[in-house]
């Protein structure tokens, strides 16, 4: 099974959308919105922005789940 590496991050405050392409090495643990320049974190119980905010979550939880990423 592969992982889907493009994922749609939502900013929380404006709305804005971006398309952005996800590591497969690590977690995002930050990401400033190019809309209104807001830093998002993730949310309480998940590993990185994608799982918080975009339309897939990581690669990490795609194949294996909270045991196979480095911030579970």
């Amino acid at each position: 099974m592969s992982a889907i590496l493009r994922s749609a991050l939502t900013c929380p405050a404006c709305g804005a959308t971006k398309i952005e392409t996800m590591p497969t090495d690590a977690c995002q643990f930050f990401y400033e919105c190019g809309g209104c320049k807001t830093l998002l974190r993730p949310k309480p119980g998940d590993c990185c922005v994608f799982c918080s905010y975009g339309t897939v979550p990581c690669p990490p939880i795609q194949l294996g789940g909270r045991a196979n990423c480095g911030h579970s």
